[in-house]
C-alpha cells in the first residue's frame, strides 16, 4: 500500500511539476508591457510596503526562487531576476509576498517558522524508528505499539507542516496578484498569465500535503487499524 501511495503521488507530483515548468516557459515568451525585470519588480514591491532591510539577489538554478527570513533576502533564479515577462513578474512578486508576511508578522508564516526545527527533529526520529521497525523494534528495545505512536506522532508533525505551508503560499500569491494589479504592473492578459502560473506553483504544495495526509493515514492503519 505504501508503495502504491508513493507511486501515485510521485506521478501526480511529476505531472504538476511539468505543468508548472511548461506554464512558466510559455508565459516567459511574452515581453511585459511595463518592461520591468523581476528584480526591479521585487525592489518596487518591497519599497511600496516600506520594507528597506531586504535584499534582492540572483541565485543559480531554475525555479529555485525563495525568500529567506533568516538573512532577509529575496532570492530569484536568473530567469526571474532578469526576466521581463508575466512569469518572472508572478514569481518575483510572490517571493516578495513572503517578505511582506515576515514584516507584518503573518500568523501562518510565524507558525511555519516555529515548526521548522520540530519538523526537522521529527524527520530524524522517523527515519531511525522506521529502520528499527524493520526488525520488529528490537534495535530500539521498544514494543511495536510504542513504535507506532512514535511513527504516527512524528509523521503527524511533518504532515501538519505541509498543511501550514498551504495558507502561507496561497496568501503570498494573493498579495502578489493584488499588488501587481493595483500598481498597474501588468495588463489584463498579463495578469491572467501571472495568476495561472502561481496557481500551478501552489498545486505543487497541495500535492505534497495530500501525499503527506495519505501516508499518515497509512501509518495509522498499519499500527492501529487491526485493533479489535
Amino acid at each position: 500500500m505504501i508503495i502504491l501511495i508513493v507511486i501515485v503521488f510521485a506521478i501526480l507530483g511529476f505531472v504538476v511539476s511539468n505543468k508548472l515548468k511548461s506554464k512558466f516557459k510559455k508565459y516567459s515568451q511574452t515581453p511585459l508591457q511595463a518592461n520591468l525585470s523581476g528584480a526591479e519588480i521585487a525592489k518596487l514591491m518591497l519599497a511600496d510596503n516600506n520594507i528597506h532591510d531586504v535584499q534582492v539577489l540572483s541565485v543559480e538554478g531554475q525555479l529555485s526562487d525563495h525568500y529567506n527570513p533568516t538573512n532577509k533576502t529575496v532570492n530569484l533564479s536568473p530567469d526571474v531576476y532578469y526576466g521581463r515577462n508575466a512569469a518572472a513578474t508572478a514569481v518575483a512578486a510572490h517571493e516578495c509576498g513572503h517578505a511582506v508576511q515576515h514584516a507584518t508578522s503573518y500568523t501562518w508564516l510565524n507558525l511555519r517558522s516555529a515548526m521548522v526545527p520540530v519538523q526537522n527533529i521529527s524527520g530524524k526520529i522517523l527515519n531511525i524508528v522506521l529502520i528499527a521497525s524493520l526488525f520488529g523494534g528490537y534495535l530500539l528495545g521498544l514494543p511495536y505499539e510504542l513504535i507506532g505512536y512514535i511513527v504516527v506522532g512524528s509523521y503527524g508533525v511533518m504532515t501538519l507542516f505541509t498543511l501550514v505551508t498551504l495558507p502561507v503560499e496561497f496568501d503570498a500569491s494573493n498579495r502578489a496578484l493584488a499588488w501587481v494589479q493595483q500598481r498597474n504592473i501588468v495588463t489584463k492578459p498579463e495578469y491572467d498569465m501571472a495568476k495561472d502560473a502561481l496557481h500551478w506553483a501552489a498545486m505543487t504544495y497541495v500535492v505534497a500535503a495530500l501525499a503527506a495526509l495519505a501516508t499518515l493515514a497509512y501509518y495509522v492503519f498499519v499500527f492501529f487499524g487491526n485493533r479489535d
